[in-house]
This record gives C-alpha cells, structure tokens and sequence, in this order.
C-alpha cells in the first residue's frame, strides 16, 4: 500500500494542479512563517519555504508523503509576491511590461516515515509584452490576479500578456511543477500511471 499523499497548500490552483495526475491526495494548512530572513536570496527562500511547509504538514501526517511548494516572482532582482491589493497589482505590472520575470518554484516531497525530504527549485521565465495604463486596468478588473505571484493569472486570461515563454514545465508558473513532482514520487516509490494509484482525490 501506498503513503497517504498530503498537498500542504490550501492554493486551489495547486490543488487542481494536482487532480490532473488523478491521485488520492488529502489537503492539509500548514503553519508557516512565510517572512524573509536577512540577506537569503530568491532561490534559498523558496527551497526553503517548500521544505517547512511539507515538514510543518508531516506533523499532522506523519506516514504521509507531504508535498510542499513555495514560488517567487523576480524582476530586476526585487521579489514580487502577491500584490494582494488593486493597486499594488497594477503597479507591479506596469514595472514588468515589456520586461523579462522569472519566477522560482520550491518543490518538496517529504517522506514523513523515513523523514527524507527531496528538494528542487524549478525556474521558469516569461517574457511580457509593453502594455499600456488602460490594458492593465483593464485586465486586473477583469481577472482580479491579486493572489497570484506577479499579479496574473498565466493559466487565464494572463497569457495575452505575454509574448513568450521559457521553462521545462509551465505547471510551474501556476505553482506546482508537475514534471520534477512526478519523479519524487517515482523516487519514493509511488508510480502515478499505476492503476492502484490512480484513484480520484478526495472531495
């Protein structure tokens, strides 16, 4: 049999990220302290935000393997995290428009009854297109991306912001990168195209 597969997110777009591997999984909050330490960099941020949280959901499920996941928008070295309000959404479109941003997702699958955390940050860049005032209010009106990291949503109406992509799985821009995901579970044993775990995820 095997381990109980906990998501430590509440994020509904990782959650269905996730179903699309069509896996039983259960959903756990984990109690993070998501604040920056002093001086640690994009990439040691997300590494290590993702292990805390798959920890932190470990505790309450400690035969589960816990995956946690942690993601970081970057432009001209500034982190960009969620804008969370209107106008702070616009204005950091506004600094991106016609800019590259590269966005960093922490990836962890911890292993609760070995206590073997596997660890990987997953880079992915886009490329937007300038943008004028009127299309940026227009889009955050239209798709209100406050909770997204950088201020869209890549998998709505977000694309026509672009002009391109580069990355080896664009399941990470949204938050979960599914490719790295399904070779953790590979490692610790859990093959998803085997019929015993391909079960639909609990509602």
């Amino acid at each position: 049999m095997n381990p109980p597969i906990i998501l430590a997110s509440t994020s509904p777009y990782r959650r269905t990220l996730l179903e699309r591997l069509q896996i039983a999984f259960q959903v756990c909050a984990p109690q993070v302290d998501e604040t920056r330490m002093p001086g640690e960099d994009p990439e040691a941020l997300v590494h290590r935000l993702a292990e805390a949280k798959a920890r932190a959901g470990a505790v309450l499920y400690p035969e589960g393997l816990i995956i946690g996941s942690d993601q970081v928008a970057v432009a001209d070295g500034e982190i960009l995290g969620k804008p969370l309000t209107v106008a702070r959404c616009e204005e950091q479109l506004r600094k991106m428009a016609g800019t590259e941003v590269q966005f960093l997702t922490g990836l962890c699958l911890f292993d609760a009854r070995q206590e073997l955390a596997q660890v990987e940050v997953v880079p992915f860049r886009v490329y937007l297109r300038p943008l004028s005032d009127a299309q940026i209010k227009d889009y955050v009106r239209r798709e209100s991306p406050l909770d997204c990291a950088g201020g869209f949503k890549a998998e709505g109406l977000g694309i026509s912001l672009f002009s391109r992509l580069s990355g080896e799985d664009p399941n990470s821009l949204i938050g979960l990168p599914l490719i790295r995901l399904v070779a953790m579970l590979e490692r610790a044993g859990v093959d998803v195209l085997a019929a015993e775990a391909s079960k639909p995820s609990p509602r």
